[in-house]
């Protein structure tokens, strides 16, 4: 909730499960790739991702994110406050989370 709260915008993909990894800021980079950001990943397992800085895949990248955004739902406040269970299992999750 803090991150709403903050002005940042979470959406929730409406018609399923997006897997897939990428990042883009500014319109000028753009991270793709299986990387997770947590401790595990970063740490622990190879992962990797393609950095591109200023390249037209930036462009495709950006359109596909306003394409799904039109498929998903902006999640507010009250959103965040029904999801509280859910937070708490994930707040359990954390302590064995570095196991794996």
């Amino acid at each position: 909730m803090a991150l709403i709260q903050g002005g940042v915008k979470i959406y929730e993909y409406t018609p399923g499960f997006i897997h897939a990894k990428s990042f883009l800021s500014d319109d000028d980079i753009a991270v793709v790739g299986t990387i997770n950001l947590d401790y595990r990943s970063l740490l622990h397992h190879f992962e990797d991702a393609v950095l591109l800085y200023r390249t037209d895949a930036n462009r495709a990248i950006k359109e596909d994110y306003l394409e799904t955004f039109e498929q998903s739902a902006l999640q507010t406040e009250e959103d965040a406050k029904r999801s509280v269970v859910w937070r708490g299992i994930c707040e359990i999750a954390k302590v064995f989370a570095p196991m794996f």
